[in-house]
């Protein structure tokens, strides 16, 4: 076996999957999906090869042309982070039907019941497959080396409506051709009385550009929407007030897309949708192309929150069109999209709002190094994940250290320059998934001479942060890192120098404070500016980090209210680490256990993982 990703069992000598022709059939009251998957590869096969899957009962696999059985065998060990090794065995065959089914436990799915919604009437059901757990919705060579095409068939209630990172086609009844019924009777359900059943609904659709497949992702639910421009729609739960709040806040858009288009090339996706899920949703963001996953916590009402909006969109050049081509090279995804990103806002928020969001991801940036002082592996670029579990290591120094690498190249040979560098690069590689040496093969080529004058080598495969690295300046970051400098001499920054400030410029305060100072100063702090009331979470979790590290008990009811009602891993990692870290902290590590205990079912099974790890690194 020659694998090509340290977190698939995909080998390097079997074709690849080019379609996946998917029927899904969504049980709520059990939170499982019934379907048949039609694979198509590249090339026909003869033997053995291999899948990835977790969480998923394969029923079987039938020759698509003559009906017959296909040999098949999951590995009977899970491996904790690769899942199941499932292996077909074909003979000179590019086409085979899988029938499955997925758990209530699939990691990539998350069952919420009508209470756990905003609208509290009707269940709702999201994806997450970011960075391996597609596997738990479908069987998949799972890396994003293979990129798929894939048209599916989502069988629901007819109440309930679905989006998907695809082209929408069709909203019609049930028929026969959508599935393969007459040989599904031995599979431990019967799909056939399933699929016809009264009170259901088909919702159809079409991927016809190759993704990895972490990009597949569908959401479920009572969905309502507001057009905000004539490529991007605002979906969310069919509640109003969450619905035009969006639409405020993401009013924008347009604008936006435009931008990246000067600055990256041509918009190849069609649509820019956007989807606001419950507040479970794990991530700030998710980049699925046509429908962007967003948390509601990004709503703010100031239309900062179309900050995350620009990461998303920039993805879609960085990252959908270029992908890495494992984990390994994850910075590629997101360091290129962190600059991609930071240029868009620049443009269409101001340069001083681009330095303010470079300025906390500096300081971001430093935490994480200092979080994996034990493991400096993972501090740089290229990295080795062999049996490290993504979720576990996922930190900004993808974001952060890639974004500054980009930012010395565009120092050292200017921004014009550096702008038609990047052009030519998305032109090259679009729908292609590379890894670091590709890119710097390409960049020396395109940039002679560019290694003398950038250590690329210190740069992508050294530990921590290289001498030449950059903190922003400008008048605003300056005035703001001296205000948090002189809080630990004990003044606190009047209201006449703070007037005009909104979350972004408190997240930076906050982010550079002594991480221990006295509950009293904490206390002042609050009294005068209110920062554990905000309904900005950005600055909220902050304060309360502050205060946590600070040992000021007079904020865990705020606390669990915070971890009770949003998901995002963002929020979650540095509050429960906070309260569990350090040898002296008996009453915080009671006091998270139970608060997670009480949310644990609230929350993406992703997240339920990442707070399992703190935990067991802590208690």
């Amino acid at each position: 076996m020659a694998p090509i990703d340290p977190h698939s069992y995909t080998d390097s000598t079997h074709p690849l999957t080019t379609h996946i022709s998917l029927s899904l059939y969504f049980d709520f009251p059990s939170s499982t999906i019934h379907a048949t998957a039609l694979f198509t590869l590249s090339a026909p096969h003869s033997g053995p090869i291999s899948f990835d899957t977790r969480s998923l009962t394969i029923h079987k696999i039938l020759d698509p042309q003559t009906l017959t059985l296909i040999p098949f065998t999951l590995s009977p060990t899970i491996d904790p982070i690769k899942g199941c090794h499932l292996t077909i065995t074909l003979n000179n065959q590019s086409s085979f039907l899988i029938f499955y089914s997925t758990s209530p436990s699939s990691s990539a799915l998350q069952w919420l019941t009508p209470p756990q919604t905003f609208g509290k009437t009707q269940p709702f059901v999201y994806t997450q497959c970011q960075s391996i757990h597609a596997r738990s919705v479908f069987p998949c060579q799972d890396t994003p080396a293979a990129r798929i095409c894939y048209s599916a068939r989502l069988n629901i209630p007819n109440q309930l409506s679905g989006v998907m990172s695809a082209r929408h086609c069709d909203r019609r009844a049930p028929v026969v051709s959508d599935v393969v019924l007459n040989h599904v009777g031995d599979v431990g359900f019967d799909f056939k009385s399933l699929w016809f059943a009264e009170g259901r609904v088909v919702e159809e659709f079409v991927m016809e550009q190759a993704i990895p497949p972490y990009l597949f992702a569908f959401a479920v639910g009572e969905l309502g929407f507001r057009d905000v421009g004539p490529r991007t729609r605002v979906y969310s739960e069919n509640v109003s007030d969450v619905l035009n709040a969006a639409a405020r806040e993401f009013a924008g858009t347009e604008e936006m897309i435009q931008q990246g288009e000067k600055l990256f090339g041509d918009y190849e996706w069609e649509r820019f949708d956007l989807l606001v899920l419950p507040p479970s949703f794990p991530y700030g963001g998710m980049e699925n192309p046509r429908m962007v996953f967003l948390t509601p916590t990004v709503i703010k009402g100031d239309s900062s929150g179309a900050q995350v909006v620009a990461h998303e969109l920039a993805h879609s050049w960085t990252g959908n069109l270029i992908t890495n081509s494992n984990n390994n090279h994850f910075w590629l995804n997101e360091g290129f999209t962190t600059y991609a990103e930071r240029r868009i806002v620049e443009v269409v928020q101001g340069e001083d709002k681009a330095v303010l969001n470079i300025g906390i991801g500096w300081r971001g940036l430093h935490d994480d190094i200092e979080r994996f002082k034990d493991n400096m592996e993972f501090t740089k670029l290229k990295t080795n994940q062999e049996n490290a579990d993504p979720d576990d290591m996922y930190s900004q120094v993808p974001y952060e250290k890639g974004f500054q690498f980009l930012w010395r190249i565009e120092r050292q040979i200017g921004r014009p320059a550096f702008d038609e560098f990047i052009k030519k690069y998305i032109a090259t590689f679009k729908f292609k998934s590379i890894d670091t040496d590709t890119f710097l093969d390409f960049l020396k080529a395109n940039v002679p001479g560019i290694e003398k004058d950038v250590d690329l080598k210190l740069w992508t495969e050294g530990t921590g942060i290289p001498s030449d690295a950059y903190e922003p300046v400008s008048d605003i970051y300056t005035k703001i890192v001296s205000l948090a400098h002189e809080f630990k001499l004990g003044r606190m920054p009047r209201e006449d120098e703070v007037a005009d400030w909104q979350g972004q410029e408190w997240e930076l305060y906050l982010e550079n404070l002594p991480k221990s100072v006295e509950a009293s100063q904490i206390l002042a702090l609050d009294a005068r500016y209110r920062l554990s009331e905000s309904k900005d979470y950005e600055m909220k979790v902050a304060f309360l980090q502050l205060a946590i590290s600070s040992g000021c008990r007079d904020y865990f009811s705020e606390v669990e209210k915070t971890l009770k009602e949003v998901g995002r891993m963002k929020y979650l990692r540095p509050l429960y680490a906070a309260l569990v870290q350090g040898t002296e902290k008996e009453e915080e590590k009671i006091f998270a256990k139970r608060v997670f205990a009480e949310a644990r079912e609230c929350y993406h099974p992703i997240a339920q993982g990442v707070v399992e790890a703190i935990f067991a690194k802590h208690m």
